[in-house]
C-alpha cells in the first residue's frame, strides 16, 4: 500500500494477509486438543488411578503455564521439532499449533470429564443390562450424550483458542494482529483504526459462533431434559 488505505482496505488487508493462518492454528489447535481432551478425560473418568494421577497433573500444567510460554518453548527451546518442514515458517506455524493444541487440550479434558461425569450412570447399567460391553455402551449411549452436553463449553474453547492464535505474531507468523500491526507500522496514524479493525474482526469470528451453537446447544438439552433447567 503506497496511500493511506481507507477503511475498506484495512479490513481487505488483515482478512487477506492473517485470517488464513489464524483459521489454520485454531482448527488444529482445536482438533488435536480435541483428540487430547478426549483421550484425557476418558482416563480421568474410566482409567486406574495412575493414569487419574497423569491426566489430571498433565491438566493442572498445562493450564498453570501462559501460550506465549509454551509457543517459545517449541519454537526457540526446540528448534528441531520440526526439522522435517523446509520452511522456517512452516515451523513456525507448527510450533504454535503444537502450543496451542497441548494447552487447549487440557481444559477441553475438563470440558468433557464434566460432560461424561454428567450423563446419569444409570444408562450405563442399563447398556449391560442389554447385553452391550462397557466399550460399546460408552460408545453408543454415553459418548453421545456427553459431547451434547460439552458443545457450550467446547464453543467456549473455540473463543479462547482464535484469541490465543494473535500470540503467533511474537514468532513471525502473519496472522490477523500481526497484519493489523504491519499497518500501524507503515502508517503510524492509523493504530487506532487498525486495531479496532483486528477487534471487531475478531469479535465477528468468535460471539456469534459461541452464541449461536451455545444457545442452539442449551435448547436441545432443554427439549431433550438433559442439562438442566
Amino acid at each position: 500500500m503506497s496511500e493511506t488505505p481507507d477503511l475498506s482496505s484495512i479490513f481487505f488487508y488483515i482478512i487477506t494477509r492473517g485470517l488464513p493462518n489464524t483459521l489454520v492454528l485454531t482448527i488444529f489447535g482445536l482438533i488435536l486438543g480435541f483428540m487430547l481432551g478426549i483421550a484425557l478425560s476418558l482416563m480421568n473418568v474410566y482409567g486406574p488411578r495412575e493414569l487419574v494421577w497423569l491426566a489430571s497433573g498433565y491438566e493442572k500444567l498445562l493450564r498453570g503455564i501462559p501460550i506465549l510460554v509454551l509457543i517459545y518453548i517449541f519454537r526457540w527451546g526446540m528448534p528441531g521439532l520440526f526439522w522435517y518442514f523446509e520452511n522456517s515458517l512452516d515451523r513456525a506455524l507448527a510450533s504454535v499449533a503444537l502450543a496451542l493444541a497441548l494447552r487447549s487440550g487440557a481444559y477441553q479434558s475438563q470440558i468433557f470429564r464434566g460432560a461424561i461425569l454428567s450423563v446419569n450412570p444409570g444408562q450405563m447399567e442399563a447398556g449391560f443390562a442389554l447385553g452391550m460391553t462397557r466399550f460399546q455402551t460408552f460408545r453408543h449411549i454415553v459418548m453421545p450424550q456427553a459431547l451434547r452436553l460439552a458443545v457450550p463449553g467446547w464453543s467456549n474453547e473455540y473463543a479462547v483458542v482464535i484469541k490465543d492464535s494473535s500470540f503467533a505474531l511474537d514468532v513471525g507468523i502473519f496472522e490477523m494482529t500481526k497484519a493489523a500491526n504491519q499497518l500501524t507500522v507503515n502508517y503510524p496514524q492509523l493504530l487506532t483504526i487498525t486495531m479496532v479493525v483486528a477487534a471487531i474482526l475478531y469479535f465477528m469470528f468468535t460471539f456469534p459462533i459461541t452464541k449461536f451453537f451455545g444457545d442452539r446447544q442449551t435448547k436441545k438439552l432443554k427439549d431433550l431434559g438433559m442439562g438442566g433447567n
